[in-house]
């Protein structure tokens, strides 16, 4: 996928990612740390989680291509690079929703949960989390400057 409506794919789709990514991750936090909520998020987080995780790459394959048709500088391809990451942090993220929806079916099925393994699913689940939400932030950082550096550098 190259473009949308004659705009660069890569433009209207980031913004998914940016938007869907952190949201996906606040609310798989929220699940892991408090049983109620998990109960009436987790479906959301997990179908939210295999969005992120199918965008994504399509996501990244788009910027691929716009960087050839723009040409390279050092700092789009530091963004290319950080953006390549993405596809990690979007498995775990998607990894962190399957266990806490294996967590609800179990406690949904009324057998009971070790708590340790609640605690390492938890863990797990922050961990990944926040892990995403700073890569999001990072490799939109380092695209915007990417961007208006070149912007700036225009006649």
């Amino acid at each position: 996928m190259s473009t949308i409506n004659g705009l660069p794919a890569h433009v209207l789709l980031v913004h998914f990612i940016v938007v869907l990514a952190p949201l996906t991750a606040v609310l798989a936090i929220l699940c892991a740390v408090w049983p109620a909520a998990r109960q009436r998020l987790v479906w959301l987080v997990l179908g939210l989680s295999v969005v992120v995780a199918a965008l994504t790459p399509l996501t990244t394959e788009a910027g691929e291509w716009l960087e050839h048709r723009i040409g390279r500088s050092p700092l789009l391809h530091a963004h290319t690079e950080l953006g390549d990451t993405m596809i990690y942090f979007a498995l775990a993220l998607l990894v962190a929703a399957v266990l806490l929806a294996v967590l609800q079916v179990l406690a949904g099925r009324g057998q009971s949960l070790s708590s340790a393994l609640a605690i390492i699913v938890a863990v797990f689940v922050v961990v990944a989390s926040i892990a995403t939400i700073v890569q999001v932030y990072r490799i939109g950082d380092s695209g915007a400057k990417a961007t208006w550096s070149q912007a700036a550098q225009m006649p």
